[in-house]
C-alpha cells in the first residue's frame, strides 16, 4: 500500500499547528495517469521518452516527479510547522502573516491585499486574522478612506514573536534546502522554479 501526505490536510496542519498532521492513503485518490496494464511486468521506462508523453494523463515519469515534489513539499512544510510550534508557539500560517506585516510600511497591510499576497481566500484570511488578533499578535483597523475595508496592523507582541521565531526558522530552511546543494545545483534549481512559475502563471491565466 502506498502512503503519502494529503496536500489539503497539510494545509490545515500548517494553519492550526502540527498536532493535526495526518497521513492518507493516496491509492484512494483519483488517478492522474493512465495506468492501463499497470500491474503487468514491463521494463523500466526511458525518462526522456516518458516526459514527452501526450494526452491528458501523466506518464509514469511525470507521475514520479509530481509525487516526489508533493512529498518533498509536505515533508518540508510539516517539519517547519513543527519547529515553529515547538520553539515559538506559532503556526506556519501565523509566521507567514507576521513576516508580511513586519516587512510592510508602518507594519500595516490592507487585509484584502494581504490575502492576495498569501494567495488565501477572503474567508480563510478573515478567520485567521481574528484568531491572531485574539492572541494579541495584531489588530484590525478600519480604513478611513472608504469605511469598508480593514487593515491588519502588527502589535508589539507580534513583532517580538516574529523576531524570536525567524532565526530558528531560517536555520531549518537553510538546512533543508541549501546545505546539500552546490552553487551549480542552486542555479539549476532556480531555473527550474522560474520555468514552473511561468507555466503555473500561464495555466492560471487560461482558466475561465
Amino acid at each position: 500500500m502506498t502512503w503519502g501526505f494529503c496536500p489539503y490536510i497539510v494545509d490545515y496542519c500548517l494553519e492550526h499547528g502540527p498536532h493535526y498532521t495526518q497521513l492518507v492513503d493516496v491509492s484512494t485518490t483519483l488517478p492522474l495517469w493512465d495506468d492501463g496494464g499497470m500491474n503487468e511486468q514491463r521494463p523500466a521506462p526511458d525518462p526522456q521518452v516518458e516526459l514527452q508523453h501526450e494526452g491528458p494523463w501523466l506518464s509514469a515519469e511525470q507521475q514520479r516527479l509530481w509525487r516526489l515534489w508533493i512529498n518533498l513539499h509536505a515533508a518540508a512544510t510539516t517539519a517547519q510547522a513543527r519547529q515553529l510550534w515547538e520553539e515559538s508557539k506559532l503556526s506556519l500560517a501565523d509566521y507567514e502573516v507576521l513576516v508580511h506585516l513586519s516587512e510592510a510600511p508602518d507594519h500595516r497591510i490592507r487585509i484584502s491585499a494581504l490575502a492576495d499576497q498569501l494567495r488565501w481566500d477572503r474567508s480563510r484570511m478573515s478567520h485567521h486574522i481574528r484568531r491572531m488578533e485574539n492572541r494579541g499578535l495584531l489588530r484590525r483597523e478600519s480604513c478611513d478612506t472608504d469605511g469598508r475595508g480593514f487593515f491588519a496592523v502588527l502589535e508589539p507582541q507580534g513583532l517580538t514573536a516574529i523576531q524570536n521565531a525567524a532565526p530558528g526558522h531560517a536555520r531549518l530552511v537553510k538546512k533543508q534546502f541549501f546545505d546539500g546543494l552546490t552553487p551549480e545545483l542552486c542555479e539549476q534549481f532556480s531555473n527550474v522554479l522560474e520555468a514552473l512559475a511561468h507555466s503555473i502563471s500561464s495555466a492560471s491565466s487560461e482558466q475561465p
